[in-house]
């Protein structure tokens, strides 16, 4: 077996036609899909976050200034970004299990490496390279959603999977947050990476390729939900790089891009600089502003889970109503952050719940699942990947720009250093709005039949 035959998804088997073997296998298998691409995506997350609870050590002993931040935590999206649009395309070719156990073992080693690296060159090289390999998770997940799960349940299955973003959220925010008080910003890094690679194990040994490869037949047979029928039929026809193509010529696809690109500055601004900013704005510790911030993990699974629910249910799977829900809840939990009253740690917790249930619902649609509905189901991992490069650039620079930002408001006085985030905060929220006024205008796109 040479190396590029250990990644490429498997032969169909011979087809089943036990169906009480066919059911067990399916219910089974579908339980260990979406456990390994939600709890190990989400503990997974932590090697990409881990930058962010080591800006102030980092700062504060002069290993690295607020613009250096900026350069090294834009290295990850930018590679991230163009690894999810590549490996989106991929994906939709390989094997499932080996391709994301793969990307997730070599992230886990390059966190290690961060823990011992203070060069400014080659924290940005090995945090970009990082990037490129978590961008092996998203498009998996994606590929294992539109396979193992019809057209009618992909609503709520995507926003119990999106719970993933909220989790590595929590975890990193607490978790590693310990880790960097307790032992220093070495084990910020230290402790993720290691708990990868058990990770990596894990989803190998959890994670399934496509139901066919097992002899099973599609999801739509199994379920006898034939929704798309006849567009699948006419897929049928053509190759799938051909139909990957075909995403380029919808419209709707592009605007939704720049939707998730604009929603995405302001989720990683709060992800990449939250932590500095309630810590130097508002006077909290390490963990007291990691355990604030980490109340974006039960909004967030709360919130992933009710825009699933809610669009599927009660707008009839339609996204758009949905969007324009969560984005103003995300907009006004963001004020409430930014300009609620000073000293008030209820408050302030209470603003990150209702920001962060509107963001990860937002992002939920914006960033994969509507794309997912108006494109052919054989694209799914191209799609993903497309929608990624514009978010993940989008994140890339925020981090850029907000670094200048805060470095520009920053005074020492009597050598005491002092941040003014003025102009940072402006840029968030101007660009929550912008993708609220994009979303908004999709109002009439609808799920592909």
């Amino acid at each position: 077996m040479n190396f590029a035959s250990f990644f490429r998804t498997g032969e169909p088997a011979t087809p089943l036609t036990d169906t009480t073997r066919i059911d067990e296998l399916y219910k089974r298998n579908r339980l260990r899909i979406m456990l390994a691409i939600t709890i190990g995506y989400g503990v997974v997350y932590t090697c990409r976050l881990a930058l962010s609870m080591v800006k102030k050590p980092l700062i504060d002993n002069g290993i690295f200034t607020p613009v250096e931040l900026g350069l090294i935590g834009s290295a990850l999206f930018y590679t991230y970004a163009f690894g999810k649009l590549t490996n989106g395309f991929l994906a939709d070719h390989m094997n499932l299990k080996v391709f994301f156990a793969f990307g997730v073992l070599i992230s886990a080693l390059l966190n290690i490496g961060m823990g011992f690296s203070t060069i400014f060159w080659l924290s940005i090289l090995l945090w970009g390279l990082n990037g490129w390999f978590q961008g092996f998770g998203a498009p998996t997940g994606a590929v294992a959603l539109a396979t193992w799960f019809s057209n009618n349940e992909r609503g709520r299955m995507y926003g119990i999977w999106s719970t993933a973003h909220a989790i590595g959220e929590g975890l990193t925010f607490v978790g590693v947050a310990a880790l960097v008080t307790l032992w220093g910003w070495r084990a910020g890094f230290w402790g993720p990476g290691v708990l990868c690679i058990v990770v990596a194990a894990l989803l190998y040994i959890v994670m399934q390729d496509r139901p066919q490869t097992m002899g099973l037949p599609p999801v739509a047979d199994w379920r006898n939900d034939h929704s798309g029928a006849s567009a699948e039929a006419e897929e049928a026809k053509e190759s799938t790089w051909a139909i990957q193509r075909t995403i380029l010529k919808i419209p709707a696809i592009w605007v939704l891009a720049m939707a998730s690109a604009s929603i995405y500055v302001t989720r990683y601004a709060i992800n990449s600089w939250g932590v500095l900013y309630l810590q130097e704005a508002k006077g909290y510790s390490l963990m007291q502003a990691g355990s604030v911030i980490s109340v974006n993990t039960v909004a967030g699974i709360l919130g992933a889970v009710a825009f699933g629910f809610t669009s599927d249910k009660i707008f009839n799977a339609r996204r758009p109503p949905t969007n324009v829900i969560f984005a103003l809840m995300e907009i006004v939990g963001l004020l409430m952050v930014f300009f609620g009253p000073p000293g008030k740690p209820l408050f302030m917790t209470a603003a990150f719940f209702i920001y962060g249930f509107g963001l990860t619902g937002l992002v939920t649609s914006l960033g994969g699942l509507f794309a997912l509905d108006i494109a052919p189901k054989r694209a799914a991992g191209a799609a993903m990947g497309f929608i990624g490069v514009f978010s993940y650039i989008g994140a890339a620079l925020q981090d850029q720009i907000s670094g200048h930002l805060i470095e520009k408001g920053i005074t020492i006085v009597d050598g005491v250093r002092h941040y003014d985030f003025s102009a940072a905060i402006l840029f968030w929220i101007g660009m929550s709005v912008v993708s609220f006024i994009l979303a908004t205008s999709l109002w009439r796109v609808r799920v592909r039949d």
